[in-house]
């Protein structure tokens, strides 16, 4: 990086043409606190040099050297306007995508949860509080509308009422061995 001081400097070219002066910062060159602190500063950074390039504007006339066919040759698919192959294609042999084995399928009606664990509510509410959606969207454990389903990861000690669309077995256990008490929601 280089400070306000270099990019100020006639000879410095932004985007890092080889031919251009480059300015050079010793390491092990003893700089001042005012220098350290000009150097630190957000608008005194600069890109290093040679690590931005400059875009290849093609056909802009053959003195560029990227005129006449604009870097892509003289004939072929690929020369044309439009032309290329479509994503996958490899050139008439069977494509990767065809000759993997497919297996299984996508269940369209899946059902997604919110998922909550008993370690969070045993963080985030106190003794003898209702669990439902509206709470647990208070106390930020939940962000979709989405149904809520409780997993037993984590040991809870508060006496909670639970009122939620699902719950796994272990976390139903548990909320009822600390006293508390569990109901699923109608869907």
């Amino acid at each position: 990086m280089l400070s306000c001081e270099a990019r100020k400097q006639k000879n410095y070219d932004p985007v890092g043409n080889f031919f251009s002066d480059r300015v050079y910062v010793d390491r092990h060159s003893k700089i001042s606190q005012a220098q350290k602190e000009e150097e630190m500063r957000l608008s005194g950074l600069a890109s290093n040099i040679g690590a931005r390039h400059r875009k290849k504007r093609v056909g802009r006339g053959s003195g560029s050297g990227h005129g006449g066919t604009s870097c892509r040759g003289n004939k072929g698919q690929r020369s044309r306007s439009g032309g290329g192959v479509r994503l996958g294609f490899e050139g008439g042999q069977m494509p990767l995508i065809r000759r993997l084995p497919k297996r299984g399928f996508t269940r369209i009606f899946k059902q997604e949860y919110n998922i909550v664990n008993l370690r969070s509510l045993e963080d985030k509410f106190n003794e003898n509080e209702e669990v439902t959606l509206s709470t647990l969207k208070e106390k930020r454990l939940i962000r979709k509308d989405l149904p809520v389903k409780i997993l037993g990861s984590g040991e809870i000690t508060k006496k909670l009422k639970v009122k939620v669309d699902g719950l796994s077995k272990s976390a139903r256990e548990k909320i009822l061995k600390a006293g508390g008490s569990v109901e699923i929601l109608a869907k």
